[in-house]
């Protein structure tokens, strides 16, 4: 399941309690060996929080739970950081390359849901197509590692099956069919992704991704392109350490796109700063795109369902933990884009801003 897709399952619980812990993890020994007792620090924070609010009794199940927590944690598999999700319906641990810039335990009706959303910005799910005289595959991968090849009707295209060798021979003659065979690749790219969700990035000479790009019927569905040897291919690891490069690259510029996106909208009158303000026109469905700097977080009390207060206290009892989770996942829902980013662009426009549909 994809970390979009977790968001969404997560996002849409309500439940009294729900217990969301998240902290910085280490991927080798020795260092990994502080992880559990990390955990266990955090979930006696969260015990006595808990207590202050319910019985023993109230909450057996999560305690139960919450006890068993560190003797689950199979810190081999830890990443960049653990995301906990818990309650009487959930138990979920999701890791992410993402480091943390705000770890702790947060207690309300709803998961904190921001740091996910957070790992989503950082995090690309796309398409590697790696086209070679050798033969034709297609990926998916996230950021720099490949989650699993692609094997259905279409890929992978091999010599056995398709002649390749002859295909791509040096003679006017197969112009044409080359050009047919990059037409018929795209829209098996196209049919391995039937929603359109994923971009995809090539591997191939330039020449032959420029080609390949004349002959797709959406170019648009591409990135770009890493070249590669035709006749002796690069492998995996090294196209996907590129791969990798490239799509930090890409992230980047498309915060920064959004940056000036939302700078551009400033004279248009289409920009909120006032925190309730942001928070109602994301309810509204009239966040268009929400840029938040990365360390920015904010508690409130809710007053009614639109407005709140300011408060100090994150774990106070009747404290919304984290406003900023609550807006960016309004606006993602309502097909609006979030942007967390620590950027030195964004402090012109304030530490959350809002650009608004009408």
């Amino acid at each position: 399941m994809s970390i979009k897709d977790q968001l969404l399952t997560l996002a849409n619980e309500t439940n009294s309690p729900c217990i969301t812990i998240a902290f910085n993890t280490h991927r080798t020994i020795p260092d990994n060996q502080q992880d559990p007792i990390k955990l266990k620090n955090l979930v006696k924070e969260a015990e006595e929080r808990l207590l202050e609010s319910y019985t023993k009794r109230e909450i057996a199940d999560i305690l139960e739970k919450l006890e068993a927590l560190p003797d689950q944690l199979e810190v081999h598999k830890n990443i960049e950081s653990l995301h906990i999700y818990l309650s009487k319906d959930t138990f979920e641990f999701i890791r992410t390359n993402i480091p943390l810039t705000n770890e702790g335990v947060w207690i309300d009706d709803t998961f904190a849901i921001r740091p996910l959303i957070k790992a989503m910005n950082r995090v690309t799910e796309y398409l590697v197509l790696y086209l070679t005289k050798k033969g034709v595959h297609l990926y998916e991968a996230i950021n720099d590692s490949i989650v699993r090849e692609i094997e259905n009707e279409d890929f992978p295209y091999t010599e056995s099956n398709y002649n390749l060798s002859h295909l791509f021979s040096d003679t006017d003659t197969q112009t044409t069919k080359i050009r047919e065979f990059y037409n018929q690749i795209d829209k098996a790219v196209q049919r391995a992704d039937p929603e359109g969700t994923l971009h995809c990035l090539v591997i191939a000479t330039d020449d032959n991704y420029g080609l390949f790009i004349s002959e797709a019927d959406t170019p648009s569905k591409y990135l770009g392109n890493i070249s590669t040897d035709f006749n002796s291919p690069t492998q995996k690891h090294e196209f996907m350490e590129a791969a990798g490069e490239f799509i930090k690259t890409n992230q980047h510029e498309n915060r920064t796109k959004a940056i000036d996106e939302m700078n551009e909208a400033v004279g248009k009158g289409l920009v909120l700063t006032d925190l309730e303000e942001i928070y109602q026109a994301a309810i509204d469905g009239r966040g268009d795109l929400l840029i938040v700097h990365q360390d920015f977080q904010q508690p409130v009390r809710m007053k009614d369902d639109r407005t709140f207060e300011f408060v100090d206290d994150a774990t106070a009892p009747g404290v919304v933990d984290d406003i900023i989770s609550t807006i960016a996942w309004e606006v993602i829902s309502k097909k609006g884009k979030a942007i967390f980013t620590g950027q030195e662009e964004i402090k012109g426009l304030g530490n959350v801003v809002l650009k608004t549909r009408y």
